[in-house]
């Protein structure tokens, strides 16, 4: 066998080995985790988690002036997503304890506010609103005095655990009056138009 000969067979093995490790490197970094690019979508189960703190928005909102007891949160909650969204609780260092509430007759024909089983549906690309002898969020144990001119924090929590976060203005209103009776919550009647801002 010649020099010329044998030396182009140590260049073939050598050509081909170094072709099998080029292979074997590409399989290797295809399983490796990658960053997506700035304008990919990521699929993974915590995005889709996010997507109903990030779709709602709340325009609107304000609180009702108290000194102590309890006190209400209303306002327009917005959903810009494909799908309906349900809000299931809602929190806040302004109180302990906060239910959704819904306002509805009761046999003898008064208002009478319970919570809403199961939450708030916001539908898909509309609005759920919360008003005064409506939906609300009922803030049952106040922290501290709600003055007017001060802002009120919320965190609301949806059916896919998200979150989302809002600051609403306390204002003063002399309707929304909320009483505790007999375990029933019971609304006075109130006008039909929310506090100036």
């Amino acid at each position: 066998m010649s020099i010329h000969t044998t030396t182009r067979t140590r260049l073939t093995v050598a050509a081909r080995a170094g072709a099998l490790l080029s292979v074997g490197l590409l399989a290797l970094a295809g399983c490796a985790t990658t960053t997506p690019s700035a304008g990919s979508t990521p699929s993974t189960s915590a995005s889709a988690a996010d997507t109903s703190g990030a779709a709602v928005t709340i325009s609107d909102a304000w609180v009702k002036a108290a000194d102590s007891g309890m006190s209400a949160a209303f306002g327009t909650l917005h959903n810009d997503s494909k799908t309906d969204i349900t809000l299931v609780s809602a929190t806040s260092p302004a109180s302990s304890m906060l239910q959704l509430h819904e306002t509805v007759a009761d046999a003898s024909g008064a208002m009478v506010m319970k919570e809403k089983s199961g939450g708030f549906v916001i539908p898909a690309g509309g609005d759920f609103v919360l008003q005064p002898g409506g939906n609300h969020i009922m803030l049952m144990d106040l922290t501290a005095p709600l003055k007017a001119g001060e802002d009120a924090t919320f965190t609301l929590t949806f059916s896919d655990g998200s979150t989302t976060e809002f600051s609403a203005p306390v204002k003063d209103y002399s309707g929304a009056n909320e009483n505790y009776q007999g375990g029933d919550m019971q609304m006075s009647p109130t006008p039909s138009t929310t506090p100036s801002h």
